[in-house]
């Protein structure tokens, strides 16, 4: 694989199609594209899945309270995408049980929404990982000994997945530069290219890093930019008609799962305004969320605030009276904007946060930039097959191209890690593949690691290992993060910066205890080597990386200012 760098001195000044945004939308329309045989670019001016891609709940779920909203189609589309997902990325993608638990004043009595578990189950053709159970008091206790007993009249237990999120969007990346694709991270549009017609061809994008500018021409452009989507349009021509998107701010909170374990994700609704959120089991931790409030800053800087917080921990102590949490339990926050369509002018301050639909819409401009907005982290490979069926038309009709192209096929081909996945699913035995490949010298929960992590590359990073025994080095005493996995996000990743390494490589920006402050100069020197780096710029990435960790603390600085 080529890194950051080479893919930025590879991008050519002719494609068939543009990408503009590196999140989960983006990376899917690339790698989709390149695989029907279309010249592909991908600029995206931060990381790929700085958004909204690395800051979601982490779930590929049908929306199980969308049925209250009557958006069946949505479900359907959403459960159907869930079991595809399982077959393209079965190491990311795993089933995760939900308990919700429905008490005396629930609006829906327990029978309603046992019923809704049923339609829920027949909308995914009853092919979720599995059917929903009804449990009494009793079986819940069991479950869930700490759960809130009072007025509790029953729980179903029904299944949907948990994704790595960054993950996945970061293997849409690889596969879209494995099949041709330029793939460029930290690398700006800062304008279009017309013609003189006054139709977008192109942009000149800059290097980030080193300050240069290009000029890519392309046929078509797909704005796929997430919560920038407005900017991006506003690039080639004014917003006459008002913002096309009301974004709105989703806040977790992380705890250790020695303070708070639960065997299942936990529906929960609010005790102030019944908004719906969820407790879900991290492995060594446990994270909870999210909130849904209107945001109208930059989104580069979006982040928790005591408020969130504080909302989210209350609603926490409502449902686990038992093991109550304070704030300082939270060892980690982060906080993503979700794209969302802004609805009619006429309706727009009569609907709710969390009511706006989380359908997608594909719009093209008259300058004829193709902008995909709204729509759900489960969905994005129909929406960017949809995305690329689109330009594949304009190309046709405006471009007059003639060629034979592929239908979209990214429904049956799985991601790079799922490629010779077990047909059992069976994640213990990759592990016990990943130790062997390293000649013994990776303990099992390590080797489970990385297999959850990489899919079946784990076995190269585990050969590395063997060839190399300072690559299975831990980055953090008692962690299973290793070494290796640095040199593995920069040669074969796209890393360019000590934050896309701790935040979106390892993830241990949110599960290490001190967020990783203490192998930040470690990562920093791996990477200066690996990259060639100065001391100046090793220096100011890890700095970087730092103010990062900073801000998602920031929150705490604000109470102790209040008090």
């Amino acid at each position: 694989m080529p890194t950051r760098q080479s893919q930025w001195d590879a991008l050519d000044n002719d494609v068939d199609l543009l990408v503009i945004g590196g999140g989960i939308t983006g990376c899917g329309v690339a790698r989709d594209a390149a695989k029907r045989g279309l010249k592909v670019a991908l600029v995206e001016m931060y990381d790929f899945a700085f958004g909204t891609s690395s800051r979601s709940s982490k779930l590929v779920h049908g929306g199980l309270r969308y049925l209250e909203q009557y958006e069946f189609g949505l479900v359907f589309e959403a459960v159907s995408e869930r079991r595809i997902l399982m077959d393209l990325a079965p190491h990311l993608v795993n089933p995760l049980g939900f308990l919700f638990p429905v008490y005396d004043g629930h609006r829906h009595k327990l029978w309603f929404i046992n019923a809704g578990m049923w339609l829920y189950d027949g909308l995914s053709l009853f092919r979720s990982p599995k059917t929903h159970k009804k449990l009494n008091t009793k079986e819940v206790a069991e479950l869930v000994p700490h759960l809130n007993a009072e007025g509790l009249k029953g729980a179903p237990l029904y299944y949907d997945c948990s994704t790595d999120d960054a993950r996945l969007t970061l293997e849409n990346a690889v596969d879209a530069a494995h099949q041709g694709a330029h793939v460029v991270s930290f690398c700006k549009a800062k304008s279009f290219i017309k013609d003189e017609n006054g139709r977008i061809r192109g942009a000149m994008v800059k290097d980030m890093f080193s300050g240069d500018v290009k000029e890519v021409r392309a046929k078509v452009v797909i704005n796929a930019t997430g919560p920038w989507t407005d900017r991006t349009i506003s690039m080639s021509q004014p917003l006459e008609s008002g913002p096309l998107l009301r974004p709105t701010k989703g806040v977790h909170i992380v705890v250790s799962a020695k303070k708070l374990s639960i065997p299942h994700a936990v529906v929960c609704m609010h005790p102030d305004d019944e908004r719906v959120l969820f407790a879900l089991p991290w492995g060594d931790e446990t994270y909870i969320g999210t909130t849904d409030t209107d945001f109208d800053g930059d989104p580069k800087d979006v982040e928790a605030t005591r408020d969130d917080v504080e909302y989210l921990i209350e609603a926490t102590n409502a449902y686990f009276p038992g093991t109550p949490i304070c704030k300082d339990d939270v060892r980690a926050t982060w906080a993503g904007l979700r794209p969302l369509v802004a609805p009619p002018p006429k309706e727009g301050g009569s609907v709710s946060e969390s009511a706006v639909s989380r359908e997608h819409q594909i719009i093209v401009g008259q300058d004829g930039l193709i902008s995909i907005a709204g729509g759900k982290l489960t969905t994005y490979r129909r929406m960017s097959a949809e995305a690329v069926d689109m330009a594949v038309r304009v190309l046709q009709v405006v471009g007059g191209e003639k060629r034979d192209l592929a239908p979209s096929k990214t429904d049956k081909d799985p991601l790079p890690g799922g490629i010779g996945w077990p047909d059992d699913d069976d994640h213990d035995k990759v592990r016990d593949q990943v130790v062997e490949a390293s000649g013994g010298l990776l303990d099992e929960k390590t080797a489970r690691f990385l297999a959850d992590t990489y899919g079946m590359r784990a076995l190269v990073i585990a050969e590395r290992c063997a060839n190399d025994q300072t690559l299975a080095a831990p980055l953090v005493d008692g962690r299973p993060e290793i070494v290796a996995q640095v040199h593995w996000a920069v040669e074969e990743e796209f890393a360019a910066t000590v934050s896309d390494v701790m935040t979106r490589r390892t993830q241990l920006f949110y599960r290490d205890v001190d967020q990783g402050l203490g192998c930040t100069d470690a990562v920093a020197d791996c990477m200066q080597a690996l990259l060639g780096w100065s001391d100046d710029v090793k220096q100011e990435s890890a700095d970087a990386y730092r103010k990062q960790v900073a801000a998602s603390r920031a929150w705490q600085h604000e109470e102790d200012a209040a008090e």
